[in-house]
């Protein structure tokens, strides 16, 4: 078999590249905007753990950047089995004062790719009978926060896009995965070693490689969504009704990470 991951290059992403490969011992095609730090991963991956790797350079935020991606495979040959679509970015920022480039590029990165690969990739797989679909979402897809509205929104359609297809692509074979997890212990939100320590420690942050572990036991059991930890989980339902004075509140104390 073969997976496909994008953002693989670093964080989340190269987990996923290492525990399929090392775990279920399948081929790699990885897809990041790290060129250099890619082809590195793609030597070392293939030399711990006798698999194919196949590094694809790409800017994933680009309009036709599904389609591109979708026919550099077929002219390689190579057979999609899994797709991981884990690419992503996170600003905090006030939204009249963010640059239209920002937003859409993560609307592009998080809405248009992420859709335009699930409908390339899985009618392949609909047609085979088989595959494995796993998106990453967020718990922010829950929340109505101040200075990540264009974040949790794009987080919030992964979440229902990808439990729409969970009912569309099951009866056909093709298993659909959405992992809605909470704060994850990576250099995405651009906290220092200290405080990411303290984050793990307290079990506000959860490593990439006990996320990325529990996700992929998920998608293999064919579940259809899922937000790791009790206490996030527990807290999901609450996020939903957080009162207007505790966000006021929040916006004021956060301002100082907006950038």
């Amino acid at each position: 078999m073969q997976a496909l991951i994008t953002g693989a290059s670093s964080g989340i992403g190269l987990q996923y590249a290492t525990q399929l490969a090392r775990d279920y011992h399948m081929d790699l095609i990885l897809v990041s905007n790290q060129q250099e730090e890619l082809n590195r991963v793609a030597v070392d991956l293939a030399q711990q753990f006798a698999v194919k790797t196949t590094a694809h350079y790409a800017d994933l935020s680009l309009p036709d950047a599904a389609e591109e991606l979708y026919r550099f495979c077929r002219e390689q040959n190579l057979t999609v089995d899994v797709l991981v679509n884990n690419a992503g970015v996170f600003f905090f920022n006030e939204f009249v004062e963010t640059a239209m480039p920002r937003i859409e590029l993560m609307l592009n990165l998080h809405v248009l790719t992420l859709t335009k690969l699930c409908r390339l990739f899985a009618a392949d797989m609909v047609a085979r009978g088989k595959g494995y679909i796993l998106n990453m979402s967020s718990m922010s897809a829950w929340m109505a926060m101040p200075g990540i509205q264009t974040y949790n929104a794009s987080k919030a359609y992964i979440y229902n896009f990808s439990k729409s297809l969970w009912y569309e692509l099951k009866p056909k074979g093709v298993h659909v995965l959405v992992m809605a997890p909470g704060a994850v212990d990576t250099a995405l939100f651009g906290l220092s070693p200290s405080l990411r320590r303290l984050a793990v420690a307290l079990t506000v942050s959860i490593p990439p490689e006990k996320l990325v572990k529990k996700a992929l036991r998920k998608l293999f059991k064919g579940r259809k969504a899922s937000t790791p930890g009790f206490l996030n989980w527990l807290a999901t339902p609450l996020l939903k009704h957080t009162p207007d004075w505790m966000l006021f509140y929040a916006m004021k104390r956060l301002k100082q990470f907006m950038k």
